[in-house]
Formats: structure tokens, sequence, C-alpha cells
């Protein structure tokens, strides 16, 4: 069977005029010749993503697209009329967005986060930017801690949504975020919690104690490289914190913390200070 919008492995049967036929020993589906390897030859099986051309036929092309069917992408809207917009997939075939499968009406030359299917219809490739209406509800593989891909499709006045594994949503709190996101982006991420109602929280920074370890690693290393001493402290400003770490100022005290208990460090309001004789201890046991 023939999976559209996907890649597939077909055989290579004959050539025509307009390129070579393929088939999965049922269809058939015309490769282009300027898609087509040269040292194809009758028998050998390709690899390549297929889709429904224009004019109903099945094709299919080596290159790459942007994204497959069943996947999350940020495309670009390359035309807008009456019925819909078309995205730019990277192949030269655009994707068509139903004006119904708009959440907001789409403009051309702005990129949006939507969801990759097949037409129940006519089975061609269609795109939508409700992506929310294809979320997995199954969260079995998914467990507090794990680390996650993610991808931003949209802000309110909680946070960054994001849709997490090609598969769930979950939310980044605007007052746990020091830099700026935008839809399209993609970030490696963390689960914090899952909530009642299938509900995540998630977290640029690494969860729990691997997290503390990570970071008195991370601090430890910027105080060697910068003689021993931090202009950081109790005072200093979140936005000071993560311009110089990348971390937030609570996990910044709680690195602090618990480097002051092991007396690596003297801290005060401004500044953290590296106890030189107690940090080379450490090094002489590491080694």
């Amino acid at each position: 069977m023939i999976d559209i919008g996907k890649f597939n492995e077909l055989r290579f049967i004959k050539k025509t005029d307009t390129g070579l036929i393929l088939t999965d020993g049922e269809k058939e589906v015309v490769l282009p010749y300027v898609h087509a390897p040269q040292e194809a030859e009758i028998g050998d099986n390709l690899h390549v993503f297929v889709f429904i051309h224009s004019d109903g036929r099945l094709m299919a092309t080596t290159e790459t697209p942007i994204a497959m069917v069943d996947e999350f992408a940020f495309l670009e809207v390359v035309d807008v009329n009456e019925d819909g917009a078309f995205m730019d997939m990277g192949i030269g075939k655009d994707v068509f967005v139903p004006e119904r499968e708009q959440k907001r009406p789409m403009k051309i030359g702005q990129k949006y986060v939507v969801y990759l299917f097949t037409d129940e219809k006519n089975e061609r490739i269609t795109a939508s930017s409700r992506v929310t209406d294809f979320i997995d509800q199954d969260m079995h593989d998914l467990e507090e801690g794990d680390e996650v891909s993610l991808l931003i499709f949209d802000e309110s006045d909680l946070g960054y949504s994001a849709i997490i594994n090609q598969s769930y949503t979950g939310l980044l709190y605007h007052n746990e975020v020091f830099e700026d996101l935008h839809p399209g982006d993609v970030k490696r991420g963390f689960v914090k919690k899952i909530r009642e109602e299938n509900k995540i929280d998630l977290s640029l920074q690494v969860i729990g104690f691997r997290h503390i370890l990570d970071l008195k690693d991370t601090l430890l290393q910027e105080l060697r490289d910068n003689g021993g001493i931090i202009n950081l402290g109790d005072k200093s400003s979140p936005e000071d914190i993560y311009n110089q770490l990348k971390i937030s100022k609570k996990a910044f005290k709680k690195a602090v913390g618990s480097l002051y208990k092991e007396r690596l460090v003297l801290v005060s309001d401004d500044s953290v200070k590296l106890v030189q004789a107690n940090a080379a201890e450490i090094d002489k046991k590491a080694d």
C-alpha cells in the first residue's frame, strides 16, 4: 500500500516520455526524470516521496519535503485564493489549506505552524493551522522530567504553547522563560508537571536533582573562567542572571546554595566567589 504524503520504497518497472514508472505491486507512480537518479535501472527499489498531482495522478520525488503527513511544521504561505491558501512544502509542490482549516485568515509571505494530513475525499495532502484539533490525548509514553522536543505555535497571557514530540501540547509560563520565543521556534524542553485533563507544564531547564547537578557544574566552570568570581548574587535581577548564565534566578539560587553547603563558594548580595582550595580538592578527587 502506498502512503501518500510520506516516503515509500517503490520498484522501478519501466520508462515513459514523462518519467520513470514505479510501483508497489498494485498502483503505479510517476517519477519525473528531473527528480530521477540517473543511475537507476529497471528492477531497482527507489526511496521516494509520494503525492497526488493536480491532475489526479500519483507522483513521486526524491526531494525531501519540509514536513510529511502526520507531522506539524512551520510553513510559508505562497498564494491565497477564495478557497484557501497554499504553503511551500520545499518540493515544488504546494500544500493546500482550506479556508475552514485556517484558525486565522492566512496572508501571503507569512509563516504558520500547521498539521499535515490527507483529505478523506481526494487523498490530497492538506494542512490545517487548527493544530490543537490533531493533538494526541494518550500520553502513556510521557513522564515528568522527560526531555522533549518543543515546537512553539502560539502565545497567550499565560505563556507559550508548544507541540511536544510532534504529539502533545504543553505550556511554557512567561515568568519561567527568559528569552524571546516565536511561533515556529524549535527548542529542547522538559516536562515539568502533568496535570489533570492532560495539561502539561513545560520548562526550558532540566527538572529536579539532575538539574541542580548540571547547574553546579555550569557555575563552577563559569567561576573558573572568570578568575574565581561571578558578579551575580541575591540582589541581581532575573534578566542579568539569564543573560550571563541562561538560567532562571530560582535555579541560580538553588545551585549557589548547593555549592555553598559544600563550602565551594562564598556568597554576597552581588557576587559569588570560588573557594579555590576546596574547589582544587574536588578536582583532585575527580581526577
